[in-house]
């Protein structure tokens, strides 16, 4: 019996660590509203499945204007055969959006006079403390010095890989056989000419389109190996006349992904701000990332989310099951550690073993001006966790039976004001307006706390 006592001791001791210690304190809370992709009028959405030289890139693009009009362009290491090229479903992009987004999420402080109580007890449970935590067609013209590489459909697409010996000419033939490149495209064109890649050329096959029932134009995935880790988003600013948001999910089997050449930095997180955000939180996310934007010369990268796949604290959505991750590209999944390696540039088949998906996102937004470079990455063994998280902490309103109480509600009133000063810091919002928000502790001891309950 004595050794029983002594366990439930140290049991409780140990889940009043897990729910209030500092490092820990994100295991009491849960999500209640995202800041996802939709939050944007422009925002493209790349993800990036790399092992080693191995990399599956999937594109979806905010495109909107009629489908006969639509033309991608983007640059590629390799020439790209048929099978190496696959329509994948919107909704995966979905689901990594809403695993991945930064959250809000919310906290109930306890009675005090409880919480006094079980300290007393001996197991000495606190208030959640302050956040801190070839088909090859082979045709050459030789007047542009365009050379047709592969030629295929894949479901509504048209797909063409071209190689070109100068800008002009490339942009030039585009042209002429009907793809609506802008005039000034060459100046984006030529510095991949010179690193000798190839182009991955899309239009839509109005036919095979109208077969699909789909409304709107479906990602398109691409296999290939190359030892440069990196996306090129320079000729997504052809047609650029102002900011761009791009939102990166790279996916690993080792750690976070890093960008190389240009400063990575972490998206303010884990701070507390005031409740009435709750219903407001879309702007909130806006005005605060629009901040930190600026505040950074917008000349940098943000990290929203960095966490291992099989779990996340807390969850704004279901992390992707296998399935989804392969539809995703991860073709390392059920993989022998020392397997043969897949077919070159392939989707490789599912094989036993070799589970670990490590998932960083990756938020840029960018211009002519201030993103100049392309985005270079690199893989790393870092797995520390990371995700932007805001949190809300609501005031226990009951009666104040005890000293505890009285003191906890004197507290109150600095509690909202540095949650106001918070707010205020974060989105640039005036404090004047955030402060007529915020609650406003009743000067009674006993009966209703308060003059003005939340204002929702």
């Amino acid at each position: 019996m004595k050794l029983f006592r002594i366990l439930k001791i140290v049991i409780i001791f140990v889940l009043a660590f897990i729910c209030f210690a500092p490092t820990a304190w994100a295991f009491c809370g849960f999500y209640v509203a995202k800041a996802d992709s939709k939050l944007y009028n422009k925002a493209s959405q790349v993800i990036l499945a790399r092992d080693g030289d191995r990399t599956v890139l999937t594109m979806a693009n905010d495109y909107q204007g009629a489908v006969k009009d639509f033309a991608l362009v983007v640059p590629v290491p390799t020439v790209l055969q048929k099978d190496q090229v696959r329509v994948a479903e919107p909704k995966i992009i979905e689901r990594l959006d809403a695993f991945s987004a930064p959250r809000l999420v919310e906290y109930f402080d306890e009675d005090p006079c409880a919480v006094n109580d079980r300290v007393q007890m001996g197991s000495r449970m606190a208030l959640p403390p302050s956040a801190a935590p070839r088909s090859a067609a082979g045709a050459r013209d030789n007047n542009l010095g365009v050379t047709v590489e592969a030629k295929f459909t894949v479901g509504e697409y048209d797909i063409l890989i071209l190689s070109a010996k100068e800008s002009d000419g490339l942009q030039t033939w585009l042209q002429r056989n009907g793809y609506k490149i802008p005039q000034g495209a060459n100046q984006l064109l030529q510095p991949y000419i010179r690193q000798k890649m190839k182009f991955f050329v899309a239009k839509v096959n109005l036919g095979e389109f109208e077969k699909t029932g789909f409304q709107s134009l479906r990602p398109l995935m691409m296999a290939y190996e190359s030892p440069k880790f990196m996306l090129p988003i320079r000729l997504g600013m052809i047609n650029s006349t102002s900011e761009q948001d791009l939102i990166v999910y790279l996916l690993s089997p080792k750690g976070m992904a890093e960008v190389t050449n240009y400063r990575l930095v972490n998206i303010p997180s884990d701070t507390e701000i005031p409740v009435f955000v709750k219903n407001d939180f879309g702007n909130f996310y806006k005005s605060m990332f629009q901040t930190s934007y600026v505040k950074e010369d917008k000349k940098v990268a943000f990290l929203e989310y960095a966490w291992d796949m099989s779990s996340c604290d807390p969850c704004s959505a279901d992390p992707l099951t296998p399935e989804e991750l392969r539809k995703a590209g991860v073709f390392w999944l059920d993989q022998p550690t020392n397997s043969t390696p897949m077919p070159r540039g392939r989707f490789a088949p599912p094989r036993p073993l070799g589970n670990s998906v490590f998932i960083t996102r990756i938020h840029v937004r960018y211009s002519r001006d201030k993103f100049p470079e392309d985005l270079m990455f690199q893989e790393t063994s870092n797995r520390k966790n990371f995700q932007g998280r805001y949190v809300m902490r609501h005031a226990f309103t009951g009666e104040a039976k005890c000293q505890a109480a009285q003191e906890y509600k004197r507290s109150l009133p600095k509690r909202f004001e540095q949650e106001a000063q918070n707010l205020a810091k974060l989105t640039g919002w005036n404090i004047q307006d955030i402060r007529k928000k915020l609650p406003v502790v009743a000067s009674g001891d006993s009966g209703a706390w308060w003059r003005r309950i939340w204002p929702f």
